[in-house]
């Protein structure tokens, strides 16, 4: 009879921290996670910063154009996931682009992540197999910022993209 009591005490205890593991963990993650509303709407980049990455170094992002292209580049994002990127061009080489994208966010390793695909006139999203994540490190609906893990010289590094919401 004692070791029945025994297992009955462990299997209550087991079930009982479980409970409070699950309790704990999701909470934690209620409060780092960034919805999609908060990402919708027209947005600008504002500013481009390097972090592990020489400020003079000539870097292509999306592999579309520098990194200066994208200074002041639109980003339509409305919450059906069809939106559009468009480049301006300026007297230090950068064409006008506009291009249309596919985009969601995505969870991983406890982070947001913003991902999209660049459409292809004629090719539907679900063709496309590739595309570009970067981490969602803050989404307030006002502002919002980028961080996009790079590799430079053998080190992780990290391109820095800061939105703000056009009105």
């Amino acid at each position: 009879m004692k070791m029945r009591n025994l297992t009955l005490a462990t299997l209550c205890l087991i079930v009982a921290s479980l409970f409070a593991v699950s309790c704990a963990s999701s909470s934690g993650a209620a409060s780092s996670t960034i919805s999609k509303g908060s990402v919708t709407g027209n947005w600008v980049v504002t500013d481009i910063q390097f972090e592990g990455i020489p400020a003079n170094s000539k870097v292509t992002v999306f592999d579309e154009a520098s990194y200066n292209c994208f200074k002041g580049s639109n980003w339509v994002l409305p919450s059906n996931g069809k939106g559009s990127y468009t480049l301006s061009s300026t007297s230090d080489g950068c064409s006008t682009v506009s291009q249309p994208i596919m985009w969601s966010l995505y969870k991983q390793a406890g982070s947001t992540m913003f991902q999209f695909k660049k459409l292809s006139e004629g090719v539907k999203a679900k063709n496309v197999t590739e595309g570009y994540r970067v981490e969602l490190s803050s989404a307030d609906g006002n502002n919002m910022v980028w961080r996009a893990p790079v590799n430079f010289e053998g080190k992780n590094a990290y391109i820095v993209y800061t939105l703000q919401k056009s009105r």
